[in-house]
């Protein structure tokens, strides 16, 4: 445990908690310069300050970057919170005009929200908040459910899973999982299969596939179903986007197993036919998750809404 003496904030400046907290998200004093908007002396100036104020050296040298001693891990989380409610007072709820606020979000997500989301949201934020930018970024859950929470991130388009006590969610899309193949598979056509209706076990098992993985791995949605007849399919490439698949099985004999608002939506572009599975795929629930601390943030909750709204309508 670590005990603090009591300070005189008569003579602390607390312009100097913001540097420390930028200090403690970046690592670096270059990236704390560029995140609160001074200069990199400034910032190393503001660091000595803190370091005599806090008596403690805050942080030490580590390669390239500045790691945190234990003191100034402790105040992470506890000075960021302070710093999100001052913003939220010294704004005021009253004060957001989405025709005036200026902002950028960082959201997660996979290209099926680039496909089904952004294109409606670019036109809505034209319209409704030419100041609002955002920008989705893809990479792995594991890691990015500490974005949320160090800012990195603003909010997440994920599939439902357990999160920590400080995420919450609201639920997005359900997802069932549907067969695409090339219109004019020649397998497909001997067969007589035909658009719509469920695909055979023994040709969906006996035709190769292409499958979605982030982590590029063999299997995926649907081969526990599979496992489950005994069965298994030949995944002989994976892909870390729905629309890469999509393209490879437009242009090939491969299959794919997607979820059914992406395939709807592609299908008529790239000329595939869409199937039902021959089994039961379980379906995925998407959420929208967020650090509790901007819960109230009322921009944050406007998109928030909006990209609610926008998914039902798909």
């Amino acid at each position: 445990m670590i005990y603090i003496d009591r300070m005189n904030l008569s003579g602390f400046d607390l312009n100097l908690l913001k540097v420390l907290n930028a200090l403690l998200h970046t690592g670096s004093t270059t990236g704390a310069a560029k995140e609160v908007g001074l200069s990199q002396p400034a910032v190393s100036a503001g660091l000595k300050r803190l370091r005599h104020a806090l008596q403690d050296p805050l942080f030490v040298r580590q390669g390239r970057m500045l790691a945190p001693t234990e003191f100034a891990q402790n105040l992470k989380v506890p000075l960021r919170e302070v710093l999100d409610r001052t913003e939220g007072i010294l704004s005021g709820s009253n004060s957001f005009s989405p025709k005036t606020t200026e902002a950028v979000f960082r959201l997660l997500g996979s290209d099926f929200y680039a496909e089904l989301l952004l294109p409606p949201l670019a036109c809505l934020l034209a319209k409704e908040a030419p100041g609002i930018k955002v920008q989705l970024v893809d990479s792995r859950l594991d890691q990015d459910i500490e974005a949320l929470e160090n800012r990195g991130l603003d909010m997440a388009l994920v599939p439902q899973t357990m999160f920590p006590k400080w995420v919450e969610t609201r639920d997005l899309l359900s997802s069932q999982f549907l067969v695409i193949a090339r219109q004019g598979h020649a397998a497909l056509s001997r067969r007589g299969t035909v658009p719509g209706g469920v695909m055979p076990l023994d040709l969906y098992c006996g035709l190769n596939h292409v499958l979605f993985s982030a982590a590029g791995k063999l299997q995926g949605q649907g081969d526990q179903a599979l496992a489950a007849l005994e069965q298994r399919r030949n995944v002989v490439m994976t892909l870390p986007g729905f629309s890469g698949v999509c393209n490879v099985v437009s242009q090939s004999d491969l299959l794919a197993l997607v979820p059914e608002q992406f395939a709807r939506r592609v299908a008529p572009k790239l000329g595939l036919d869409i199937y039902q599975p021959p089994f039961h795929v379980e379906p995925v629930q998407s959420v929208l998750a967020w650090h509790t601390r901007l819960s109230t943030a009322p921009a944050h909750r406007w998109l928030r809404d909006h990209i609610k709204a926008l998914l039902e309508a798909v």
